[in-house]
């Protein structure tokens, strides 16, 4: 991203600003009608992003181009005119009345540009996807079987992508972009402004910091509490990444595997209640669940996610032989309490949530609680130029949002008005035959694929229209155990190779390589993968069971997910054989996931098991080590 200086970065900012105001506005005092506030979104949100990602490595890094500057007055006008004359939506039927030429015109100026835009600010990936999908719509009615579908005119794909009510650039997606995405990213925006990274940079080392591997456990709870206010995988690397990786490597965790526990833990954040960043907002709107069930349910997959991560993190930092952080370095109970008061923003949102009222009017009291509560203490003050900061920063990240969304709208109208998403789901259901299992990682795999490069809202939203309705139509499990299931593996998307967002921009920081990076990521984040399936399999772990369901389904998947990172770390007081580590891990998914054994048991075998590796082993290893002296003395004689 440019750094842009001068008259020009000046106004660049006030646009900004001014978007993210207007935005924060319409949360707490009304929104206009569903098509305004759609293109007036797109209008905000689109052309900043021409002035400020270059198009090429060698474009200009501190002022944008001529074409810049055209290609953001070009994205301007489709919207304005949208803007200016909803009515010519309203009215019109769509692949009935065909449409006028400036229409047309204007419709492939949008839909290039936004193509563009996504190359640009977020990855090539979803640019790609996203045009190959406007490309079946010309080539549909010429490939063969399940692909076929009827000649669509040029005009009729305008409709689709442009002029269509409630579907395309500005439909249902944009609409919750400019809602309920916007009003947390503002909030958001400000509590990082504010300075509340500071109360989670201290509670994680007062709480982790004394232990074996503190500085790898500190970065596991201040990115699992900072990333459920950033919204973005790679925004909490960047933001708590560069802090913690050089400090896991000077405490001599080697690169690739500091940058990877800090990619696996910050995708975590977008997963970890009280907020779960935006995604979850979407998810109550589009499967109509108060975003206080949606929490609650997922609580406790959140705590299997991290209870992976932290034994990971303890064995392996046994394994190197790190020990905990200094003193001098680990906050004390009266640090926590300097920026305590950041808990009130947070409780007012939830509170508003738990009293029913919309996402979007709790985020507005809550970033008003933001600014109030941090004139409780002299060193938090927001004064003006903290605010407008706050807002320039909600504004760079709600157009960058944006513009996935606005490609992840035309991927979904393109889904849903041509034969593209039975062609999916057929082939998904061809492969899986009559295995349920199978076809539950097929779509498990689908949502890694189609999360690569993804920022996690769209990626959710995507894979949740193709890869939900198929798992759904099977009745394996509640409708919201289903989202949480496509959530999670639209999340591990992020950490999960060859195309690891989260985990290339921590090996950045680390100077480390990026694949080997999300390698370490990846096996990081193997509790996140356990939980997933999970949901389908054991919908009790979203609190939809008895007490004793609940209980023992959390406890037979914890043990698996325990035994799973012992067999891959491979080291409790000494390094274990690889076919101890090959039985660890299969008897880890057995626990975790097997049907034909009662949770119970499962429980009760998975935790025997981990005692008896790690007190065996202990005793073990100390008799080896106690042996080997003495074998040194009869070599020396």
């Amino acid at each position: 991203m440019r750094e842009i200086k001068g008259p020009i970065g000046v106004a660049i900012a006030g646009w900004l600003g001014t978007m993210a105001a207007v935005q924060f506005y319409f949360t707490g005092f009304g929104f206009p009608e569903p098509l305004k506030l759609a293109s007036l979104h797109l209008m905000f949100a689109v052309p900043p992003i021409f002035l400020l990602y270059p198009a090429f490595k060698s474009s200009p890094r501190h002022r944008p181009s001529v074409f810049d500057a055209v290609f953001a007055v070009a994205a301007f006008l489709p919207s304005l005119y949208i803007y200016l004359d909803p009515n010519r939506v309203y009215d019109r039927s769509a692949f009935i009345d065909p449409p006028m030429l400036i229409e047309t015109i204007l419709g492939t100026i949008i839909v290039v540009l936004v193509l563009e835009a996504v190359r640009r600010a977020l990855s090539i990936a979803l640019s790609i996807l996203t045009g190959v999908v406007i490309l079946y719509m010309f080539v549909c009615h010429l490939l063969p079987g399940v692909w076929y579908y009827r000649d669509l005119p040029y005009g009729q794909i305008v409709d689709i992508l442009y002029l269509m009510n409630g579907s395309g650039l500005y439909g249902q997606l944009t609409g919750i972009s400019a809602t309920i995405v916007a009003a947390f990213l503002v909030f958001g925006a400000f509590l990082q402004t504010s300075g509340m990274g500071r109360l989670f940079m201290n509670l994680g080392t007062f709480l982790a910091g004394r232990y074996k591997g503190g500085p790898a456990k500190v970065v596991v709870v201040e990115s699992g509490l900072f990333g459920m206010t950033s919204g973005s995988s790679v925004a909490n690397v960047v933001v708590t990444g560069s802090v913690t990786i050089p400090e896991m490597k000077r405490m001599g965790f080697p690169a690739a595997m500091a940058g990877g526990i800090e990619a696996a833990a910050s995708v975590g954040g977008l997963i970890m209640p009280p907020m779960m960043g935006a995604a979850a907002f979407v998810m109550a709107e589009m499967i109509s669940v108060p975003y206080v069930n949606i929490i609650a349910a997922a609580f406790i997959g959140a705590i299997l996610y991290y209870l992976g991560i932290f034994v990971a993190v303890h064995f392996q930092s046994k394994r190197l032989g790190i020990a905990s952080l200094p003193k001098h370095e680990i906050a004390t109970w009266r640090d926590v309490l300097t920026d305590i008061h950041f808990v009130i923003p947070i409780a007012v949102l939830l509170t508003l949530m738990m009293m029913h009222f919309s996402p979007y009017f709790a985020a507005f009291w809550a970033t008003i609680a933001v600014v109030l509560t941090a004139w409780l203490r002299k060193h938090t003050r927001m004064g003006p130029g903290k605010i407008l900061s706050a807002l320039v920063d909600a504004g760079r990240t709600i157009c960058v949002i944006a513009v996935a969304v606005a490609a992840a709208g035309m991927i979904t109208a393109a889904l849903t008005n041509t034969g593209l998403l039975l062609a999916f789901t057929g082939i998904i259901k061809g492969l899986a035959g009559d295995s349920t299992f199978l076809l539950v990682v097929l779509v498990a795999a689908s949502c890694l694929f189609l999360g690569m490069g993804v920022p996690t809202t769209p990626a959710y939203i995507i894979t949740a229209a193709i890869g939900a309705p198929i798992i759904a139509e099977h009745g394996m499990a509640p409708l919201l155990s289903i989202h949480l299931f496509v959530l999670y593996f639209a999340v591990l998307a992020d950490a999960t190779p060859p195309v690891a967002a989260a985990s290339y921009a921590a090996a950045a920081i680390a100077k480390a390589n990026p694949m080997m990076t999300g390698f370490h990521a990846f096996r990081m984040a193997v509790g996140g993968f356990i939980v997933g399936l999970a949901f389908i399999y054991e919908p009790a772990i979203t609190l939809n069971g008895t007490l004793y369901e609940i209980v023992t389904a959390t406890a037979a998947i914890s043990s698996g997910i325990v035994l799973i990172s012992l067999g891959y770390v491979g080291y409790t007081d000494g390094r274990l054989p690889f076919w101890l580590r090959v039985i660890l891990v299969a008897a880890g998914i057995a626990c975790a996931l097997y049907q034909g054994v009662p949770e119970l048991y499962r429980a009760l075998f998975g935790f025997a098991l981990v005692a008896a590796v790690i007190l065996g082993g202990r005793r073990y290893f100390a008799a080896t080590a106690e042996r080997q002296p003495s074998a040194e003395l009869k070599n020396e004689a």
